[in-house]
């Protein structure tokens, strides 16, 4: 059986926080820091994917 696909959320900032929003199920807020060539982030802890909005600025903080 496969496992479920990971959350992806698109977001306005290349630089995202990411705590798991799962409470006291969740993780350490980490700072993540969207790759301008790939349009993309994942969390390292719960491998969620931040994306990009079309047309929000790369370098915005």
């Amino acid at each position: 059986m496969a496992a479920p696909a990971p959350e992806t959320i698109e977001v306005t900032q290349s630089r995202v926080a990411c705590d798991g929003s799962g409470g006291a199920s969740g993780h350490p807020r980490v700072w993540l820091q969207i790759d301008p060539e790939k349009g993309y982030v994942e969390c390292g802890y719960c491998d969620r994917r931040y994306v990009l909005k079309p047309g929000a600025a790369s370098g915005e903080h």
